[in-house]
């Protein structure tokens, strides 16, 4: 088996278990457990967007169709989250939706695609700050299942990449590690509380 070979079965695994993440999410969305907060939802399908074409055009390969499917999940969430969500909108939400709007700037204007990687990855990074404090304090308000399917996706997102460089890891990378930093935090306040 070629390497070529082993990257294109682990980039469709791995957009297999991204598309099957959502399902959960979803499923506790219409059931109305889970309120997609509006802003967050907007922030990262514009982060996952500006990732997926800086991924594209530096190289990714099949490595980038996972962020490209997640990116369309993110906009679908989105659309619900204006139905079904939560809207309590904060200035630190506002800065981050300002901040992507920034990332998305620097990589369609000013062609920077390392720049641009860097900014959507920060902003991701502090983006999920709310949610890993929503995560400790109400465990049972989050999706483990979803974060720990991110987790694995990402994992084999990370071997499907065609080349590696800093434009086409550093933000599936992160993603990988927030959401195994969501599952633990989930997992570990569970077992705290019960």
């Amino acid at each position: 088996m070629t390497l070529e070979t082993i990257k294109l079965i682990c980039g469709i695994i791995a957009t297999a278990i991204g598309i099957s993440s959502f399902y959960p999410y979803l499923r506790d969305v219409f059931k109305h457990k889970t309120q997609p907060h509006t802003y967050t939802w907007l922030i990262w399908t514009i982060l996952q967007v500006t990732g997926v074409f800086a991924m594209y055009t530096t190289g990714a390969g099949i490595g980038a169709l996972t962020l490209s499917v997640g990116a369309i999940f993110c906009g679908y969430i989105f659309v619900l989250s204006l139905k079904y969500g939560s809207k309590n909108i904060t200035t630190f939400d506002t800065l981050c939706l300002i901040g992507a709007l920034i990332s998305i700037a620097v990589y369609f204007f000013l062609h920077n695609t390392v720049l641009a990687v860097i900014l959507i990855t920060a902003i991701d990074l502090i983006g999920f700050l709310p949610t890993m404090r929503k995560a400790y304090s109400e465990p049972y308000s989050e999706t483990l299942s979803m974060y720990a399917l991110f987790f694995v996706s990402s994992g084999f997102n990370l071997v499907a990449i065609a080349v590696y460089s800093i434009t086409t890891t550093l933000y599936p990378a992160t993603i990988m590690c927030t959401n195994a930093l969501c599952c633990i935090i989930l997992w570990v306040r569970r077992k705290q509380i019960v």
